[in-house]
């Protein structure tokens, strides 16, 4: 027997509130609860650097908040590209984050023909972690740690010493090119892959001088074992009050390396905004504050529009400076 209208209107109507459910916009929905399994923390340099002791140092507080682990993957090479390339690649499911910043999303536009993703829009910016200078540093039996000294040695004998950097496309790289382009010397680039190998060949005198993050090399400046030449900041800096800034002798020099909290592209708006203030309160806790304070770094929580305004803001200021310093792309990332 066939269905009366008014049959065939409730049963319709009875279907639509089954459906409903279904139906609500997601951001009409309570968020999804994160994280409920460990996250994996993606960081595209080597274990013992300034960028890996800093991640561990926010990975454990994010554990500690959060119950649930942040297992700090190191993925080194090409100057953080391999690392934050598996960033990119990941689902968006908030259950792979990590290392992006100045290195791997600005400067890697300038140092690399080819990159295997694309610095802005295949990531997520999550929150700013850290901000924190460079440091120039010598081998201990160096002639001079003095900068006006090895300055002019450099004039002098183009080409004869020799820096290290954590890789080709680095903050620590454009540190010295800066350094050659602004003095008119040539000391000759020596990239490793990753600050902690390249800190073990100064400590053994195989390279003249390093350009380190500054909590990579603090500890053994402090110790003796390696000489401090000159910090990148524009100032003298507190941790080292007696050693120059490069501006000193080179005015307009300036180099301070950022980092920030990303994810791949795509992320769910509240996905993104329960990690950020995740990270906020990690960042914001007086442990965290007082252990980069004593690497000489500074904690930075940021707004996810914040940061992404300020990636686009640093590629903007820096990419004409590497090309004045004769950076140029080559090869692949």
């Amino acid at each position: 027997m066939p269905l009366s209208i008014d049959r065939r209107r409730a049963l319709a109507l009875a279907s639509s509130f089954i459906a409903a459910p279904w139906l609500v916009p997601r951001a009409g929905r309570a968020a999804e609860a994160w994280p409920v399994r460990p996250v994996k923390y993606v960081n595209g340099f080597p274990a013992g650097g300034a960028t890996d002791t800093l991640s561990r140092v926010l990975c454990q507080k994010l554990s500690e908040l959060s119950g649930q682990s942040f297992v700090v993957e190191n993925k080194a090479g090409a100057g953080g590209v391999l690392g934050a390339d598996a960033i990119a690649k990941s689902p968006p499911d908030g259950y792979t984050v990590g290392l992006g910043g100045i290195a791997s999303n600005v400067l890697a536009i300038g140092s690399y023909a080819k990159l295997p993703y694309r610095p802005r829009e295949d990531f997520t910016f999550i929150s700013g972690m850290w901000q924190l200078p460079n440091i120039l540093t010598a081998k201990k039996d160096l002639f001079s740690a003095d900068l006006k000294e090895l300055l002019a040695a450099f004039r002098k004998e183009p080409g004869k010493y020799t820096y290290a950097s954590a890789g080709f496309g680095t903050t620590l790289h454009l540190s010295g090119e800066m350094m050659n382009s602004m003095a008119g010397v040539q000391v000759r680039h020596v990239p490793y892959r990753g600050a902690a190998p390249a800190l073990n060949d100064l400590l053994a005198g195989n390279i003249d001088l390093l350009f380190d993050n500054l909590p990579g090399s603090l500890p053994s400046v402090r110790a003796g074992t390696i000489r401090p030449v000159a910090v990148t900041a524009k100032k003298r800096i507190a941790e080292l009050p007696d050693v120059p800034a490069m501006a000193e002798l080179l005015p307009g020099y300036e180099m301070t390396s950022w980092a920030a909290l990303v994810g791949p592209a795509n992320m769910p708006p509240d996905l993104v905004a329960q990690i950020n203030a995740l990270a906020a309160k990690a960042l914001n806790d007086p442990w965290v504050k007082q252990r980069y304070a004593d690497l000489g770094a500074t904690t930075w929580p940021t707004t996810t529009q914040e940061i992404t305004a300020y990636r686009d803001s640093e590629e903007g200021r820096l990419l004409p400076i590497m090309k004045a310093a004769g950076i140029k792309p080559e090869g692949g990332g």
